[in-house]
């Protein structure tokens, strides 16, 4: 029996330094090697020591000393950027703040030091580590991506480069797995302006994202469905057949793109059924284009088993599939706007000039109505559009612009005065109004039965 407690006592000391040691693996001391007596570099090497040993107040309180004891001292730098560390080391969503607030103070007091752009690239790495699931908070990842590109264009001489454009690969990935799920949701629900808005801001801002294939193909989808519907719509034949011709055009560009650019993803043969399908010649990709496209693939990693089964109970995204080559965009991302899109295709279906905006355009033909992102050819009525001409209600509010160019009739004329032959005075008000409420009144109708006759509530 004490043979098996002492047992358990060594193996959860050694447990519990191990865990220790873990832990404070990554504090080290970045002055360690230099050999001095001086009493800053005395406070600097003690609160090194206090971080190491999670003493995070105390090492903060040291390095504060330190810099304002001795303002000269060549170590003042370095105890800021430690500052920092020490909040970040902290954890918790006011240490973290503060650790991004002396990071940034650090990049305005310093910024020719090598080290303002490890302090840049801490403060992406801050927001990196926050960063949840395409289908949660996209808030982190959206500044994570704006300080990697901040990082990569302000200090482009950095050793910490590589490691800043993998970090921004990895968040454009999620990114762009957001906008993706966002197009395919308006897809299968018949929003098919709303899902080319989506799929447009993809395939022009993420050119590395692992489903690019599947973006460029699903877009290229919706311009031929957009196709049929335009198609089948009581519009005249030369515009009917220009518009037609017009979208199809674009999905064969976008189907063509799969090969020229992406020939190794598996959408590939697909795109050229498509292309076969339309009529339109199939492009050779050049040795070069299939080259960076196997290099693309090649370098994306696969789920494991353990992610693949409980992925759906974690919080950090899956970042396995970013590229781990070629170079992240760092312009800003493109966002277009269905609604933007259905103006278009209604001032082309009016047979308006672009230049004119002001003009009078035509009901949506198959839209859903008006907003952001639930307009579109094909999408499903909600009754919120203004009706055609033919299903117009004599009498209501509608306005209809005629097919024809003509001004459009007059409005109803309409008798804002009171009839005071049916007015009822006061008194007969307050009578009605009684009356109403005793037949509303359900408590000298209704009688208890039962238990419920001794129960007094």
């Amino acid at each position: 029996m004490l043979r098996r407690t002492l047992t358990s006592i060594v193996l959860g000391c050694a447990v519990l330094l191990a865990a220790s040691g873990c832990r404070h693996a990554k504090v080290n001391n970045p002055i360690a090697g230099v050999d001095s007596k001086q009493p800053d570099k005395q406070l600097f090497d003690r609160a090194m020591t206090s971080m190491k040993g999670a003493r995070y107040v105390e090492a903060r309180t040291l390095l504060e000393t330190l810099i304002n004891t001795y303002p000269d001292s060549e170590f003042v730098a370095r105890a800021k950027m430690s500052i920092g560390d020490a909040w970040n080391a902290e954890g918790g969503k006011v240490a973290t703040q503060q650790a991004e607030a002396e990071y940034r103070d650090f990049i305005t007091f310093f910024p020719t030091l090598p080290e303002a752009a490890e302090a840049q690239l801490k403060i992406g790495n801050i927001h990196y580590r926050q960063m949840e699931k395409f289908d949660r908070d996209y808030a982190d990842a959206t500044r994570a991506e704006d300080e990697y590109k901040l990082m990569i264009q302000n200090y482009p001489n950095s050793p910490l480069l590589p490691e800043a454009k993998q970090k921004l690969r990895d968040v454009q990935e999620v990114l762009a797995q957001r906008q993706f799920g966002i197009a395919r949701f308006y897809f299968l629900r018949n929003n098919y302006a709303a899902s080319q808005a989506r799929l447009m801001g993809v395939v022009d801002s993420y050119p590395l994202y692992s489903g690019m294939d599947e973006a460029l193909f699903s877009l290229g989808d919706v311009y031929e469905r957009e196709a049929r519907a335009l198609a089948l719509q009581n519009i005249p034949a030369a515009t009917k057949e220009k518009l037609v011709a017009e979208y199809e055009k674009h999905a064969i560009e976008y189907y063509s793109r799969i090969i020229t650019r992406y020939p190794a993803m598996r959408r590939a043969d697909d795109a050229r059924q498509r292309l076969t399908a339309l009529k339109a010649p199939v492009p050779v990709p050049t040795a070069a284009a299939l080259a960076q496209s196997k290099a693309e693939e090649d370098s994306r990693e696969s789920t494991n088993r353990f992610r693949a089964a409980f992925g759906n109970f974690q919080k950090r995204p899956d970042v396995s599939k970013s590229a781990k080559t070629g170079e992240p965009p760092l312009t800003d991302p493109v966002s277009p706007s269905a609604v933007a899109l259905v103006q278009q295709l209604q001032r082309e279906v009016a047979g308006v000039p672009p230049s004119d905006p002001n003009a009078r355009t035509p009901a949506n033909t198959g839209g859903s109505g008006t907003g952001s992102d639930t307009v579109g050819i094909g999408a499903p009525r909600t009754g919120t559009g203004t009706p055609p001409a033919s299903q117009a209600t004599p009498g209501s509010n509608n306005v209809v612009q005629p097919g024809d160019g003509s001004a459009p009739p007059p409005a109803p004329v309409r008798n804002n005065e009171l009839d005071t032959s049916t007015a009822q005075t006061p008194a007969d008000q307050t009578a009605a109004q009684s009356a109403t409420d005793k037949k509303d009144s359900s408590s000298e109708k209704k009688k208890k039965k039962g238990l419920r006759k001794i129960i007094p509530f």
